[in-house]
């Protein structure tokens, strides 16, 4: 039996858990570790010479530790600094993965485009549990900025990442740069279902086909995918009932009975927001972290996998308060 550390007995004599102890204790409940490391396991390179590999489980948990948007140095220097990240990843302070370990890491995930393969698998789990309608979605996109660029000596503006991935765009008044996260959400349970990456100033209509997953029998989305249901793309979705929401300066104009629709419309539109919210504050992937699409995209398949979860979490936390209440009623009837 190994001997436990200074730093390890008093962690576990203090007196009270941090707020990241917390969290990290509520995600590691939630998340279903086993099918993540069975899914990553079959691209893993084996029977290779050197030195003694960190295990499999500990560096997808040191991924997986990177939705506090550390970067792969700053990771590093937590697990140094932090016994309860240690913990979480069920390492040991006499031998941590370096910022290099854990960048190859991360690059061997995206090689394999793991990252989308991890959120379908925990939407499999939550889908397991009941927490996947399908009936209808709701579609909306945000953008996320990037650094922003500069102007060359031609007076064309630089990109990060080298290709024209990142681009400026305005809305709102004003200028953004940065790229698109667009998503469909289940219209009930809040939950994503699927995701897309673009440059910014790709316009929201344009990878809707990738937001609809065919089983659809309503779509809500706001007015910027006003004529979406007359895209070739869609022509065939024949049963699918479009609630889009028409432009806030026509709402003058309708009549007590439109604009009461509107406003339904906007309800349920609003749920989009949910999952956005907890990829940007409570994530805090409110900046791309890396230069490209493709890593982004893999790192937001992950926080959007990790929100669902969450908000998994809050369904069946109401759902069994619902119960709760239920059965006391029972009881005193």
């Amino acid at each position: 039996m190994d001997q436990i550390t200074f730093s390890v007995a008093e962690y576990q004599n203090k007196k009270r858990k941090t707020r990241r102890e917390i969290f990290l204790e509520r995600m590691d409940k939630l998340i279903a570790w086993k099918q993540l490391e069975k899914k990553v396991a079959r691209y893993c390179p084996k029977g290779q010479n050197g030195r003694v590999p960190y295990p499999l489980s500990a560096m997808l948990r040191v991924h997986c530790m990177q939705f506090y948007n550390l970067s792969d140095p700053a990771m590093e220097d937590a697990l140094y600094e932090i016994e309860s990240m240690r913990h979480f990843a069920g390492l040991k302070l006499d031998r941590l993965p370096d910022e290099t370990t854990i960048l190859d890491f991360r690059h061997f995930l995206e090689q394999h485009g793991l990252g989308k393969a991890l959120f379908k698998e925990l939407n499999k789990h939550l889908e397991k549990n009941g927490l996947m309608l399908r009936e209808g979605s709701i579609v909306d996109a945000t953008i996320i900025p990037a650094p922003s660029s500069t102007k060359n000596q031609t007076g064309k503006r630089d990109h990060i990442g080298g290709p024209p991935e990142m681009h400026q765009t305005w809305k709102g008044n004003e200028w953004h740069f940065g790229m698109k996260m667009d998503i469909g959400v289940d219209n009930t349970l809040r939950l994503i279902h699927s995701i897309d990456t673009t440059a910014a100033n790709v316009h929201d209509i344009v990878p809707t086909d990738k937001l609809l997953h065919g089983e659809e029998q309503r779509v809500f989305g706001d007015a910027g995918y006003l004529g979406i249901q007359m895209r070739d793309e869609h022509k065939h979705r024949e049963d699918v009932s479009w609630f889009i929401a028409k432009r806030p300066g026509t709402w003058k104009k309708l009549d007590a009975d439109k604009l009461k629709a509107e406003k339904i419309k906007a309800s349920v539109r609003a749920k989009v927001e949910h999952p956005f919210r907890y990829i940007k504050q409570v994530f805090g992937y409110s900046k791309v972290r890396y230069h490209g699409l493709v890593k982004n995209n893999n790192r937001l398949h992950l926080l959007a996998a990790f929100s669902n979860l969450l908000i998994g979490e809050k369904i069946h936390a109401g759902v069994g308060l619902v119960r709760l209440f239920s059965d006391k009623l029972a009881g005193n009837g």
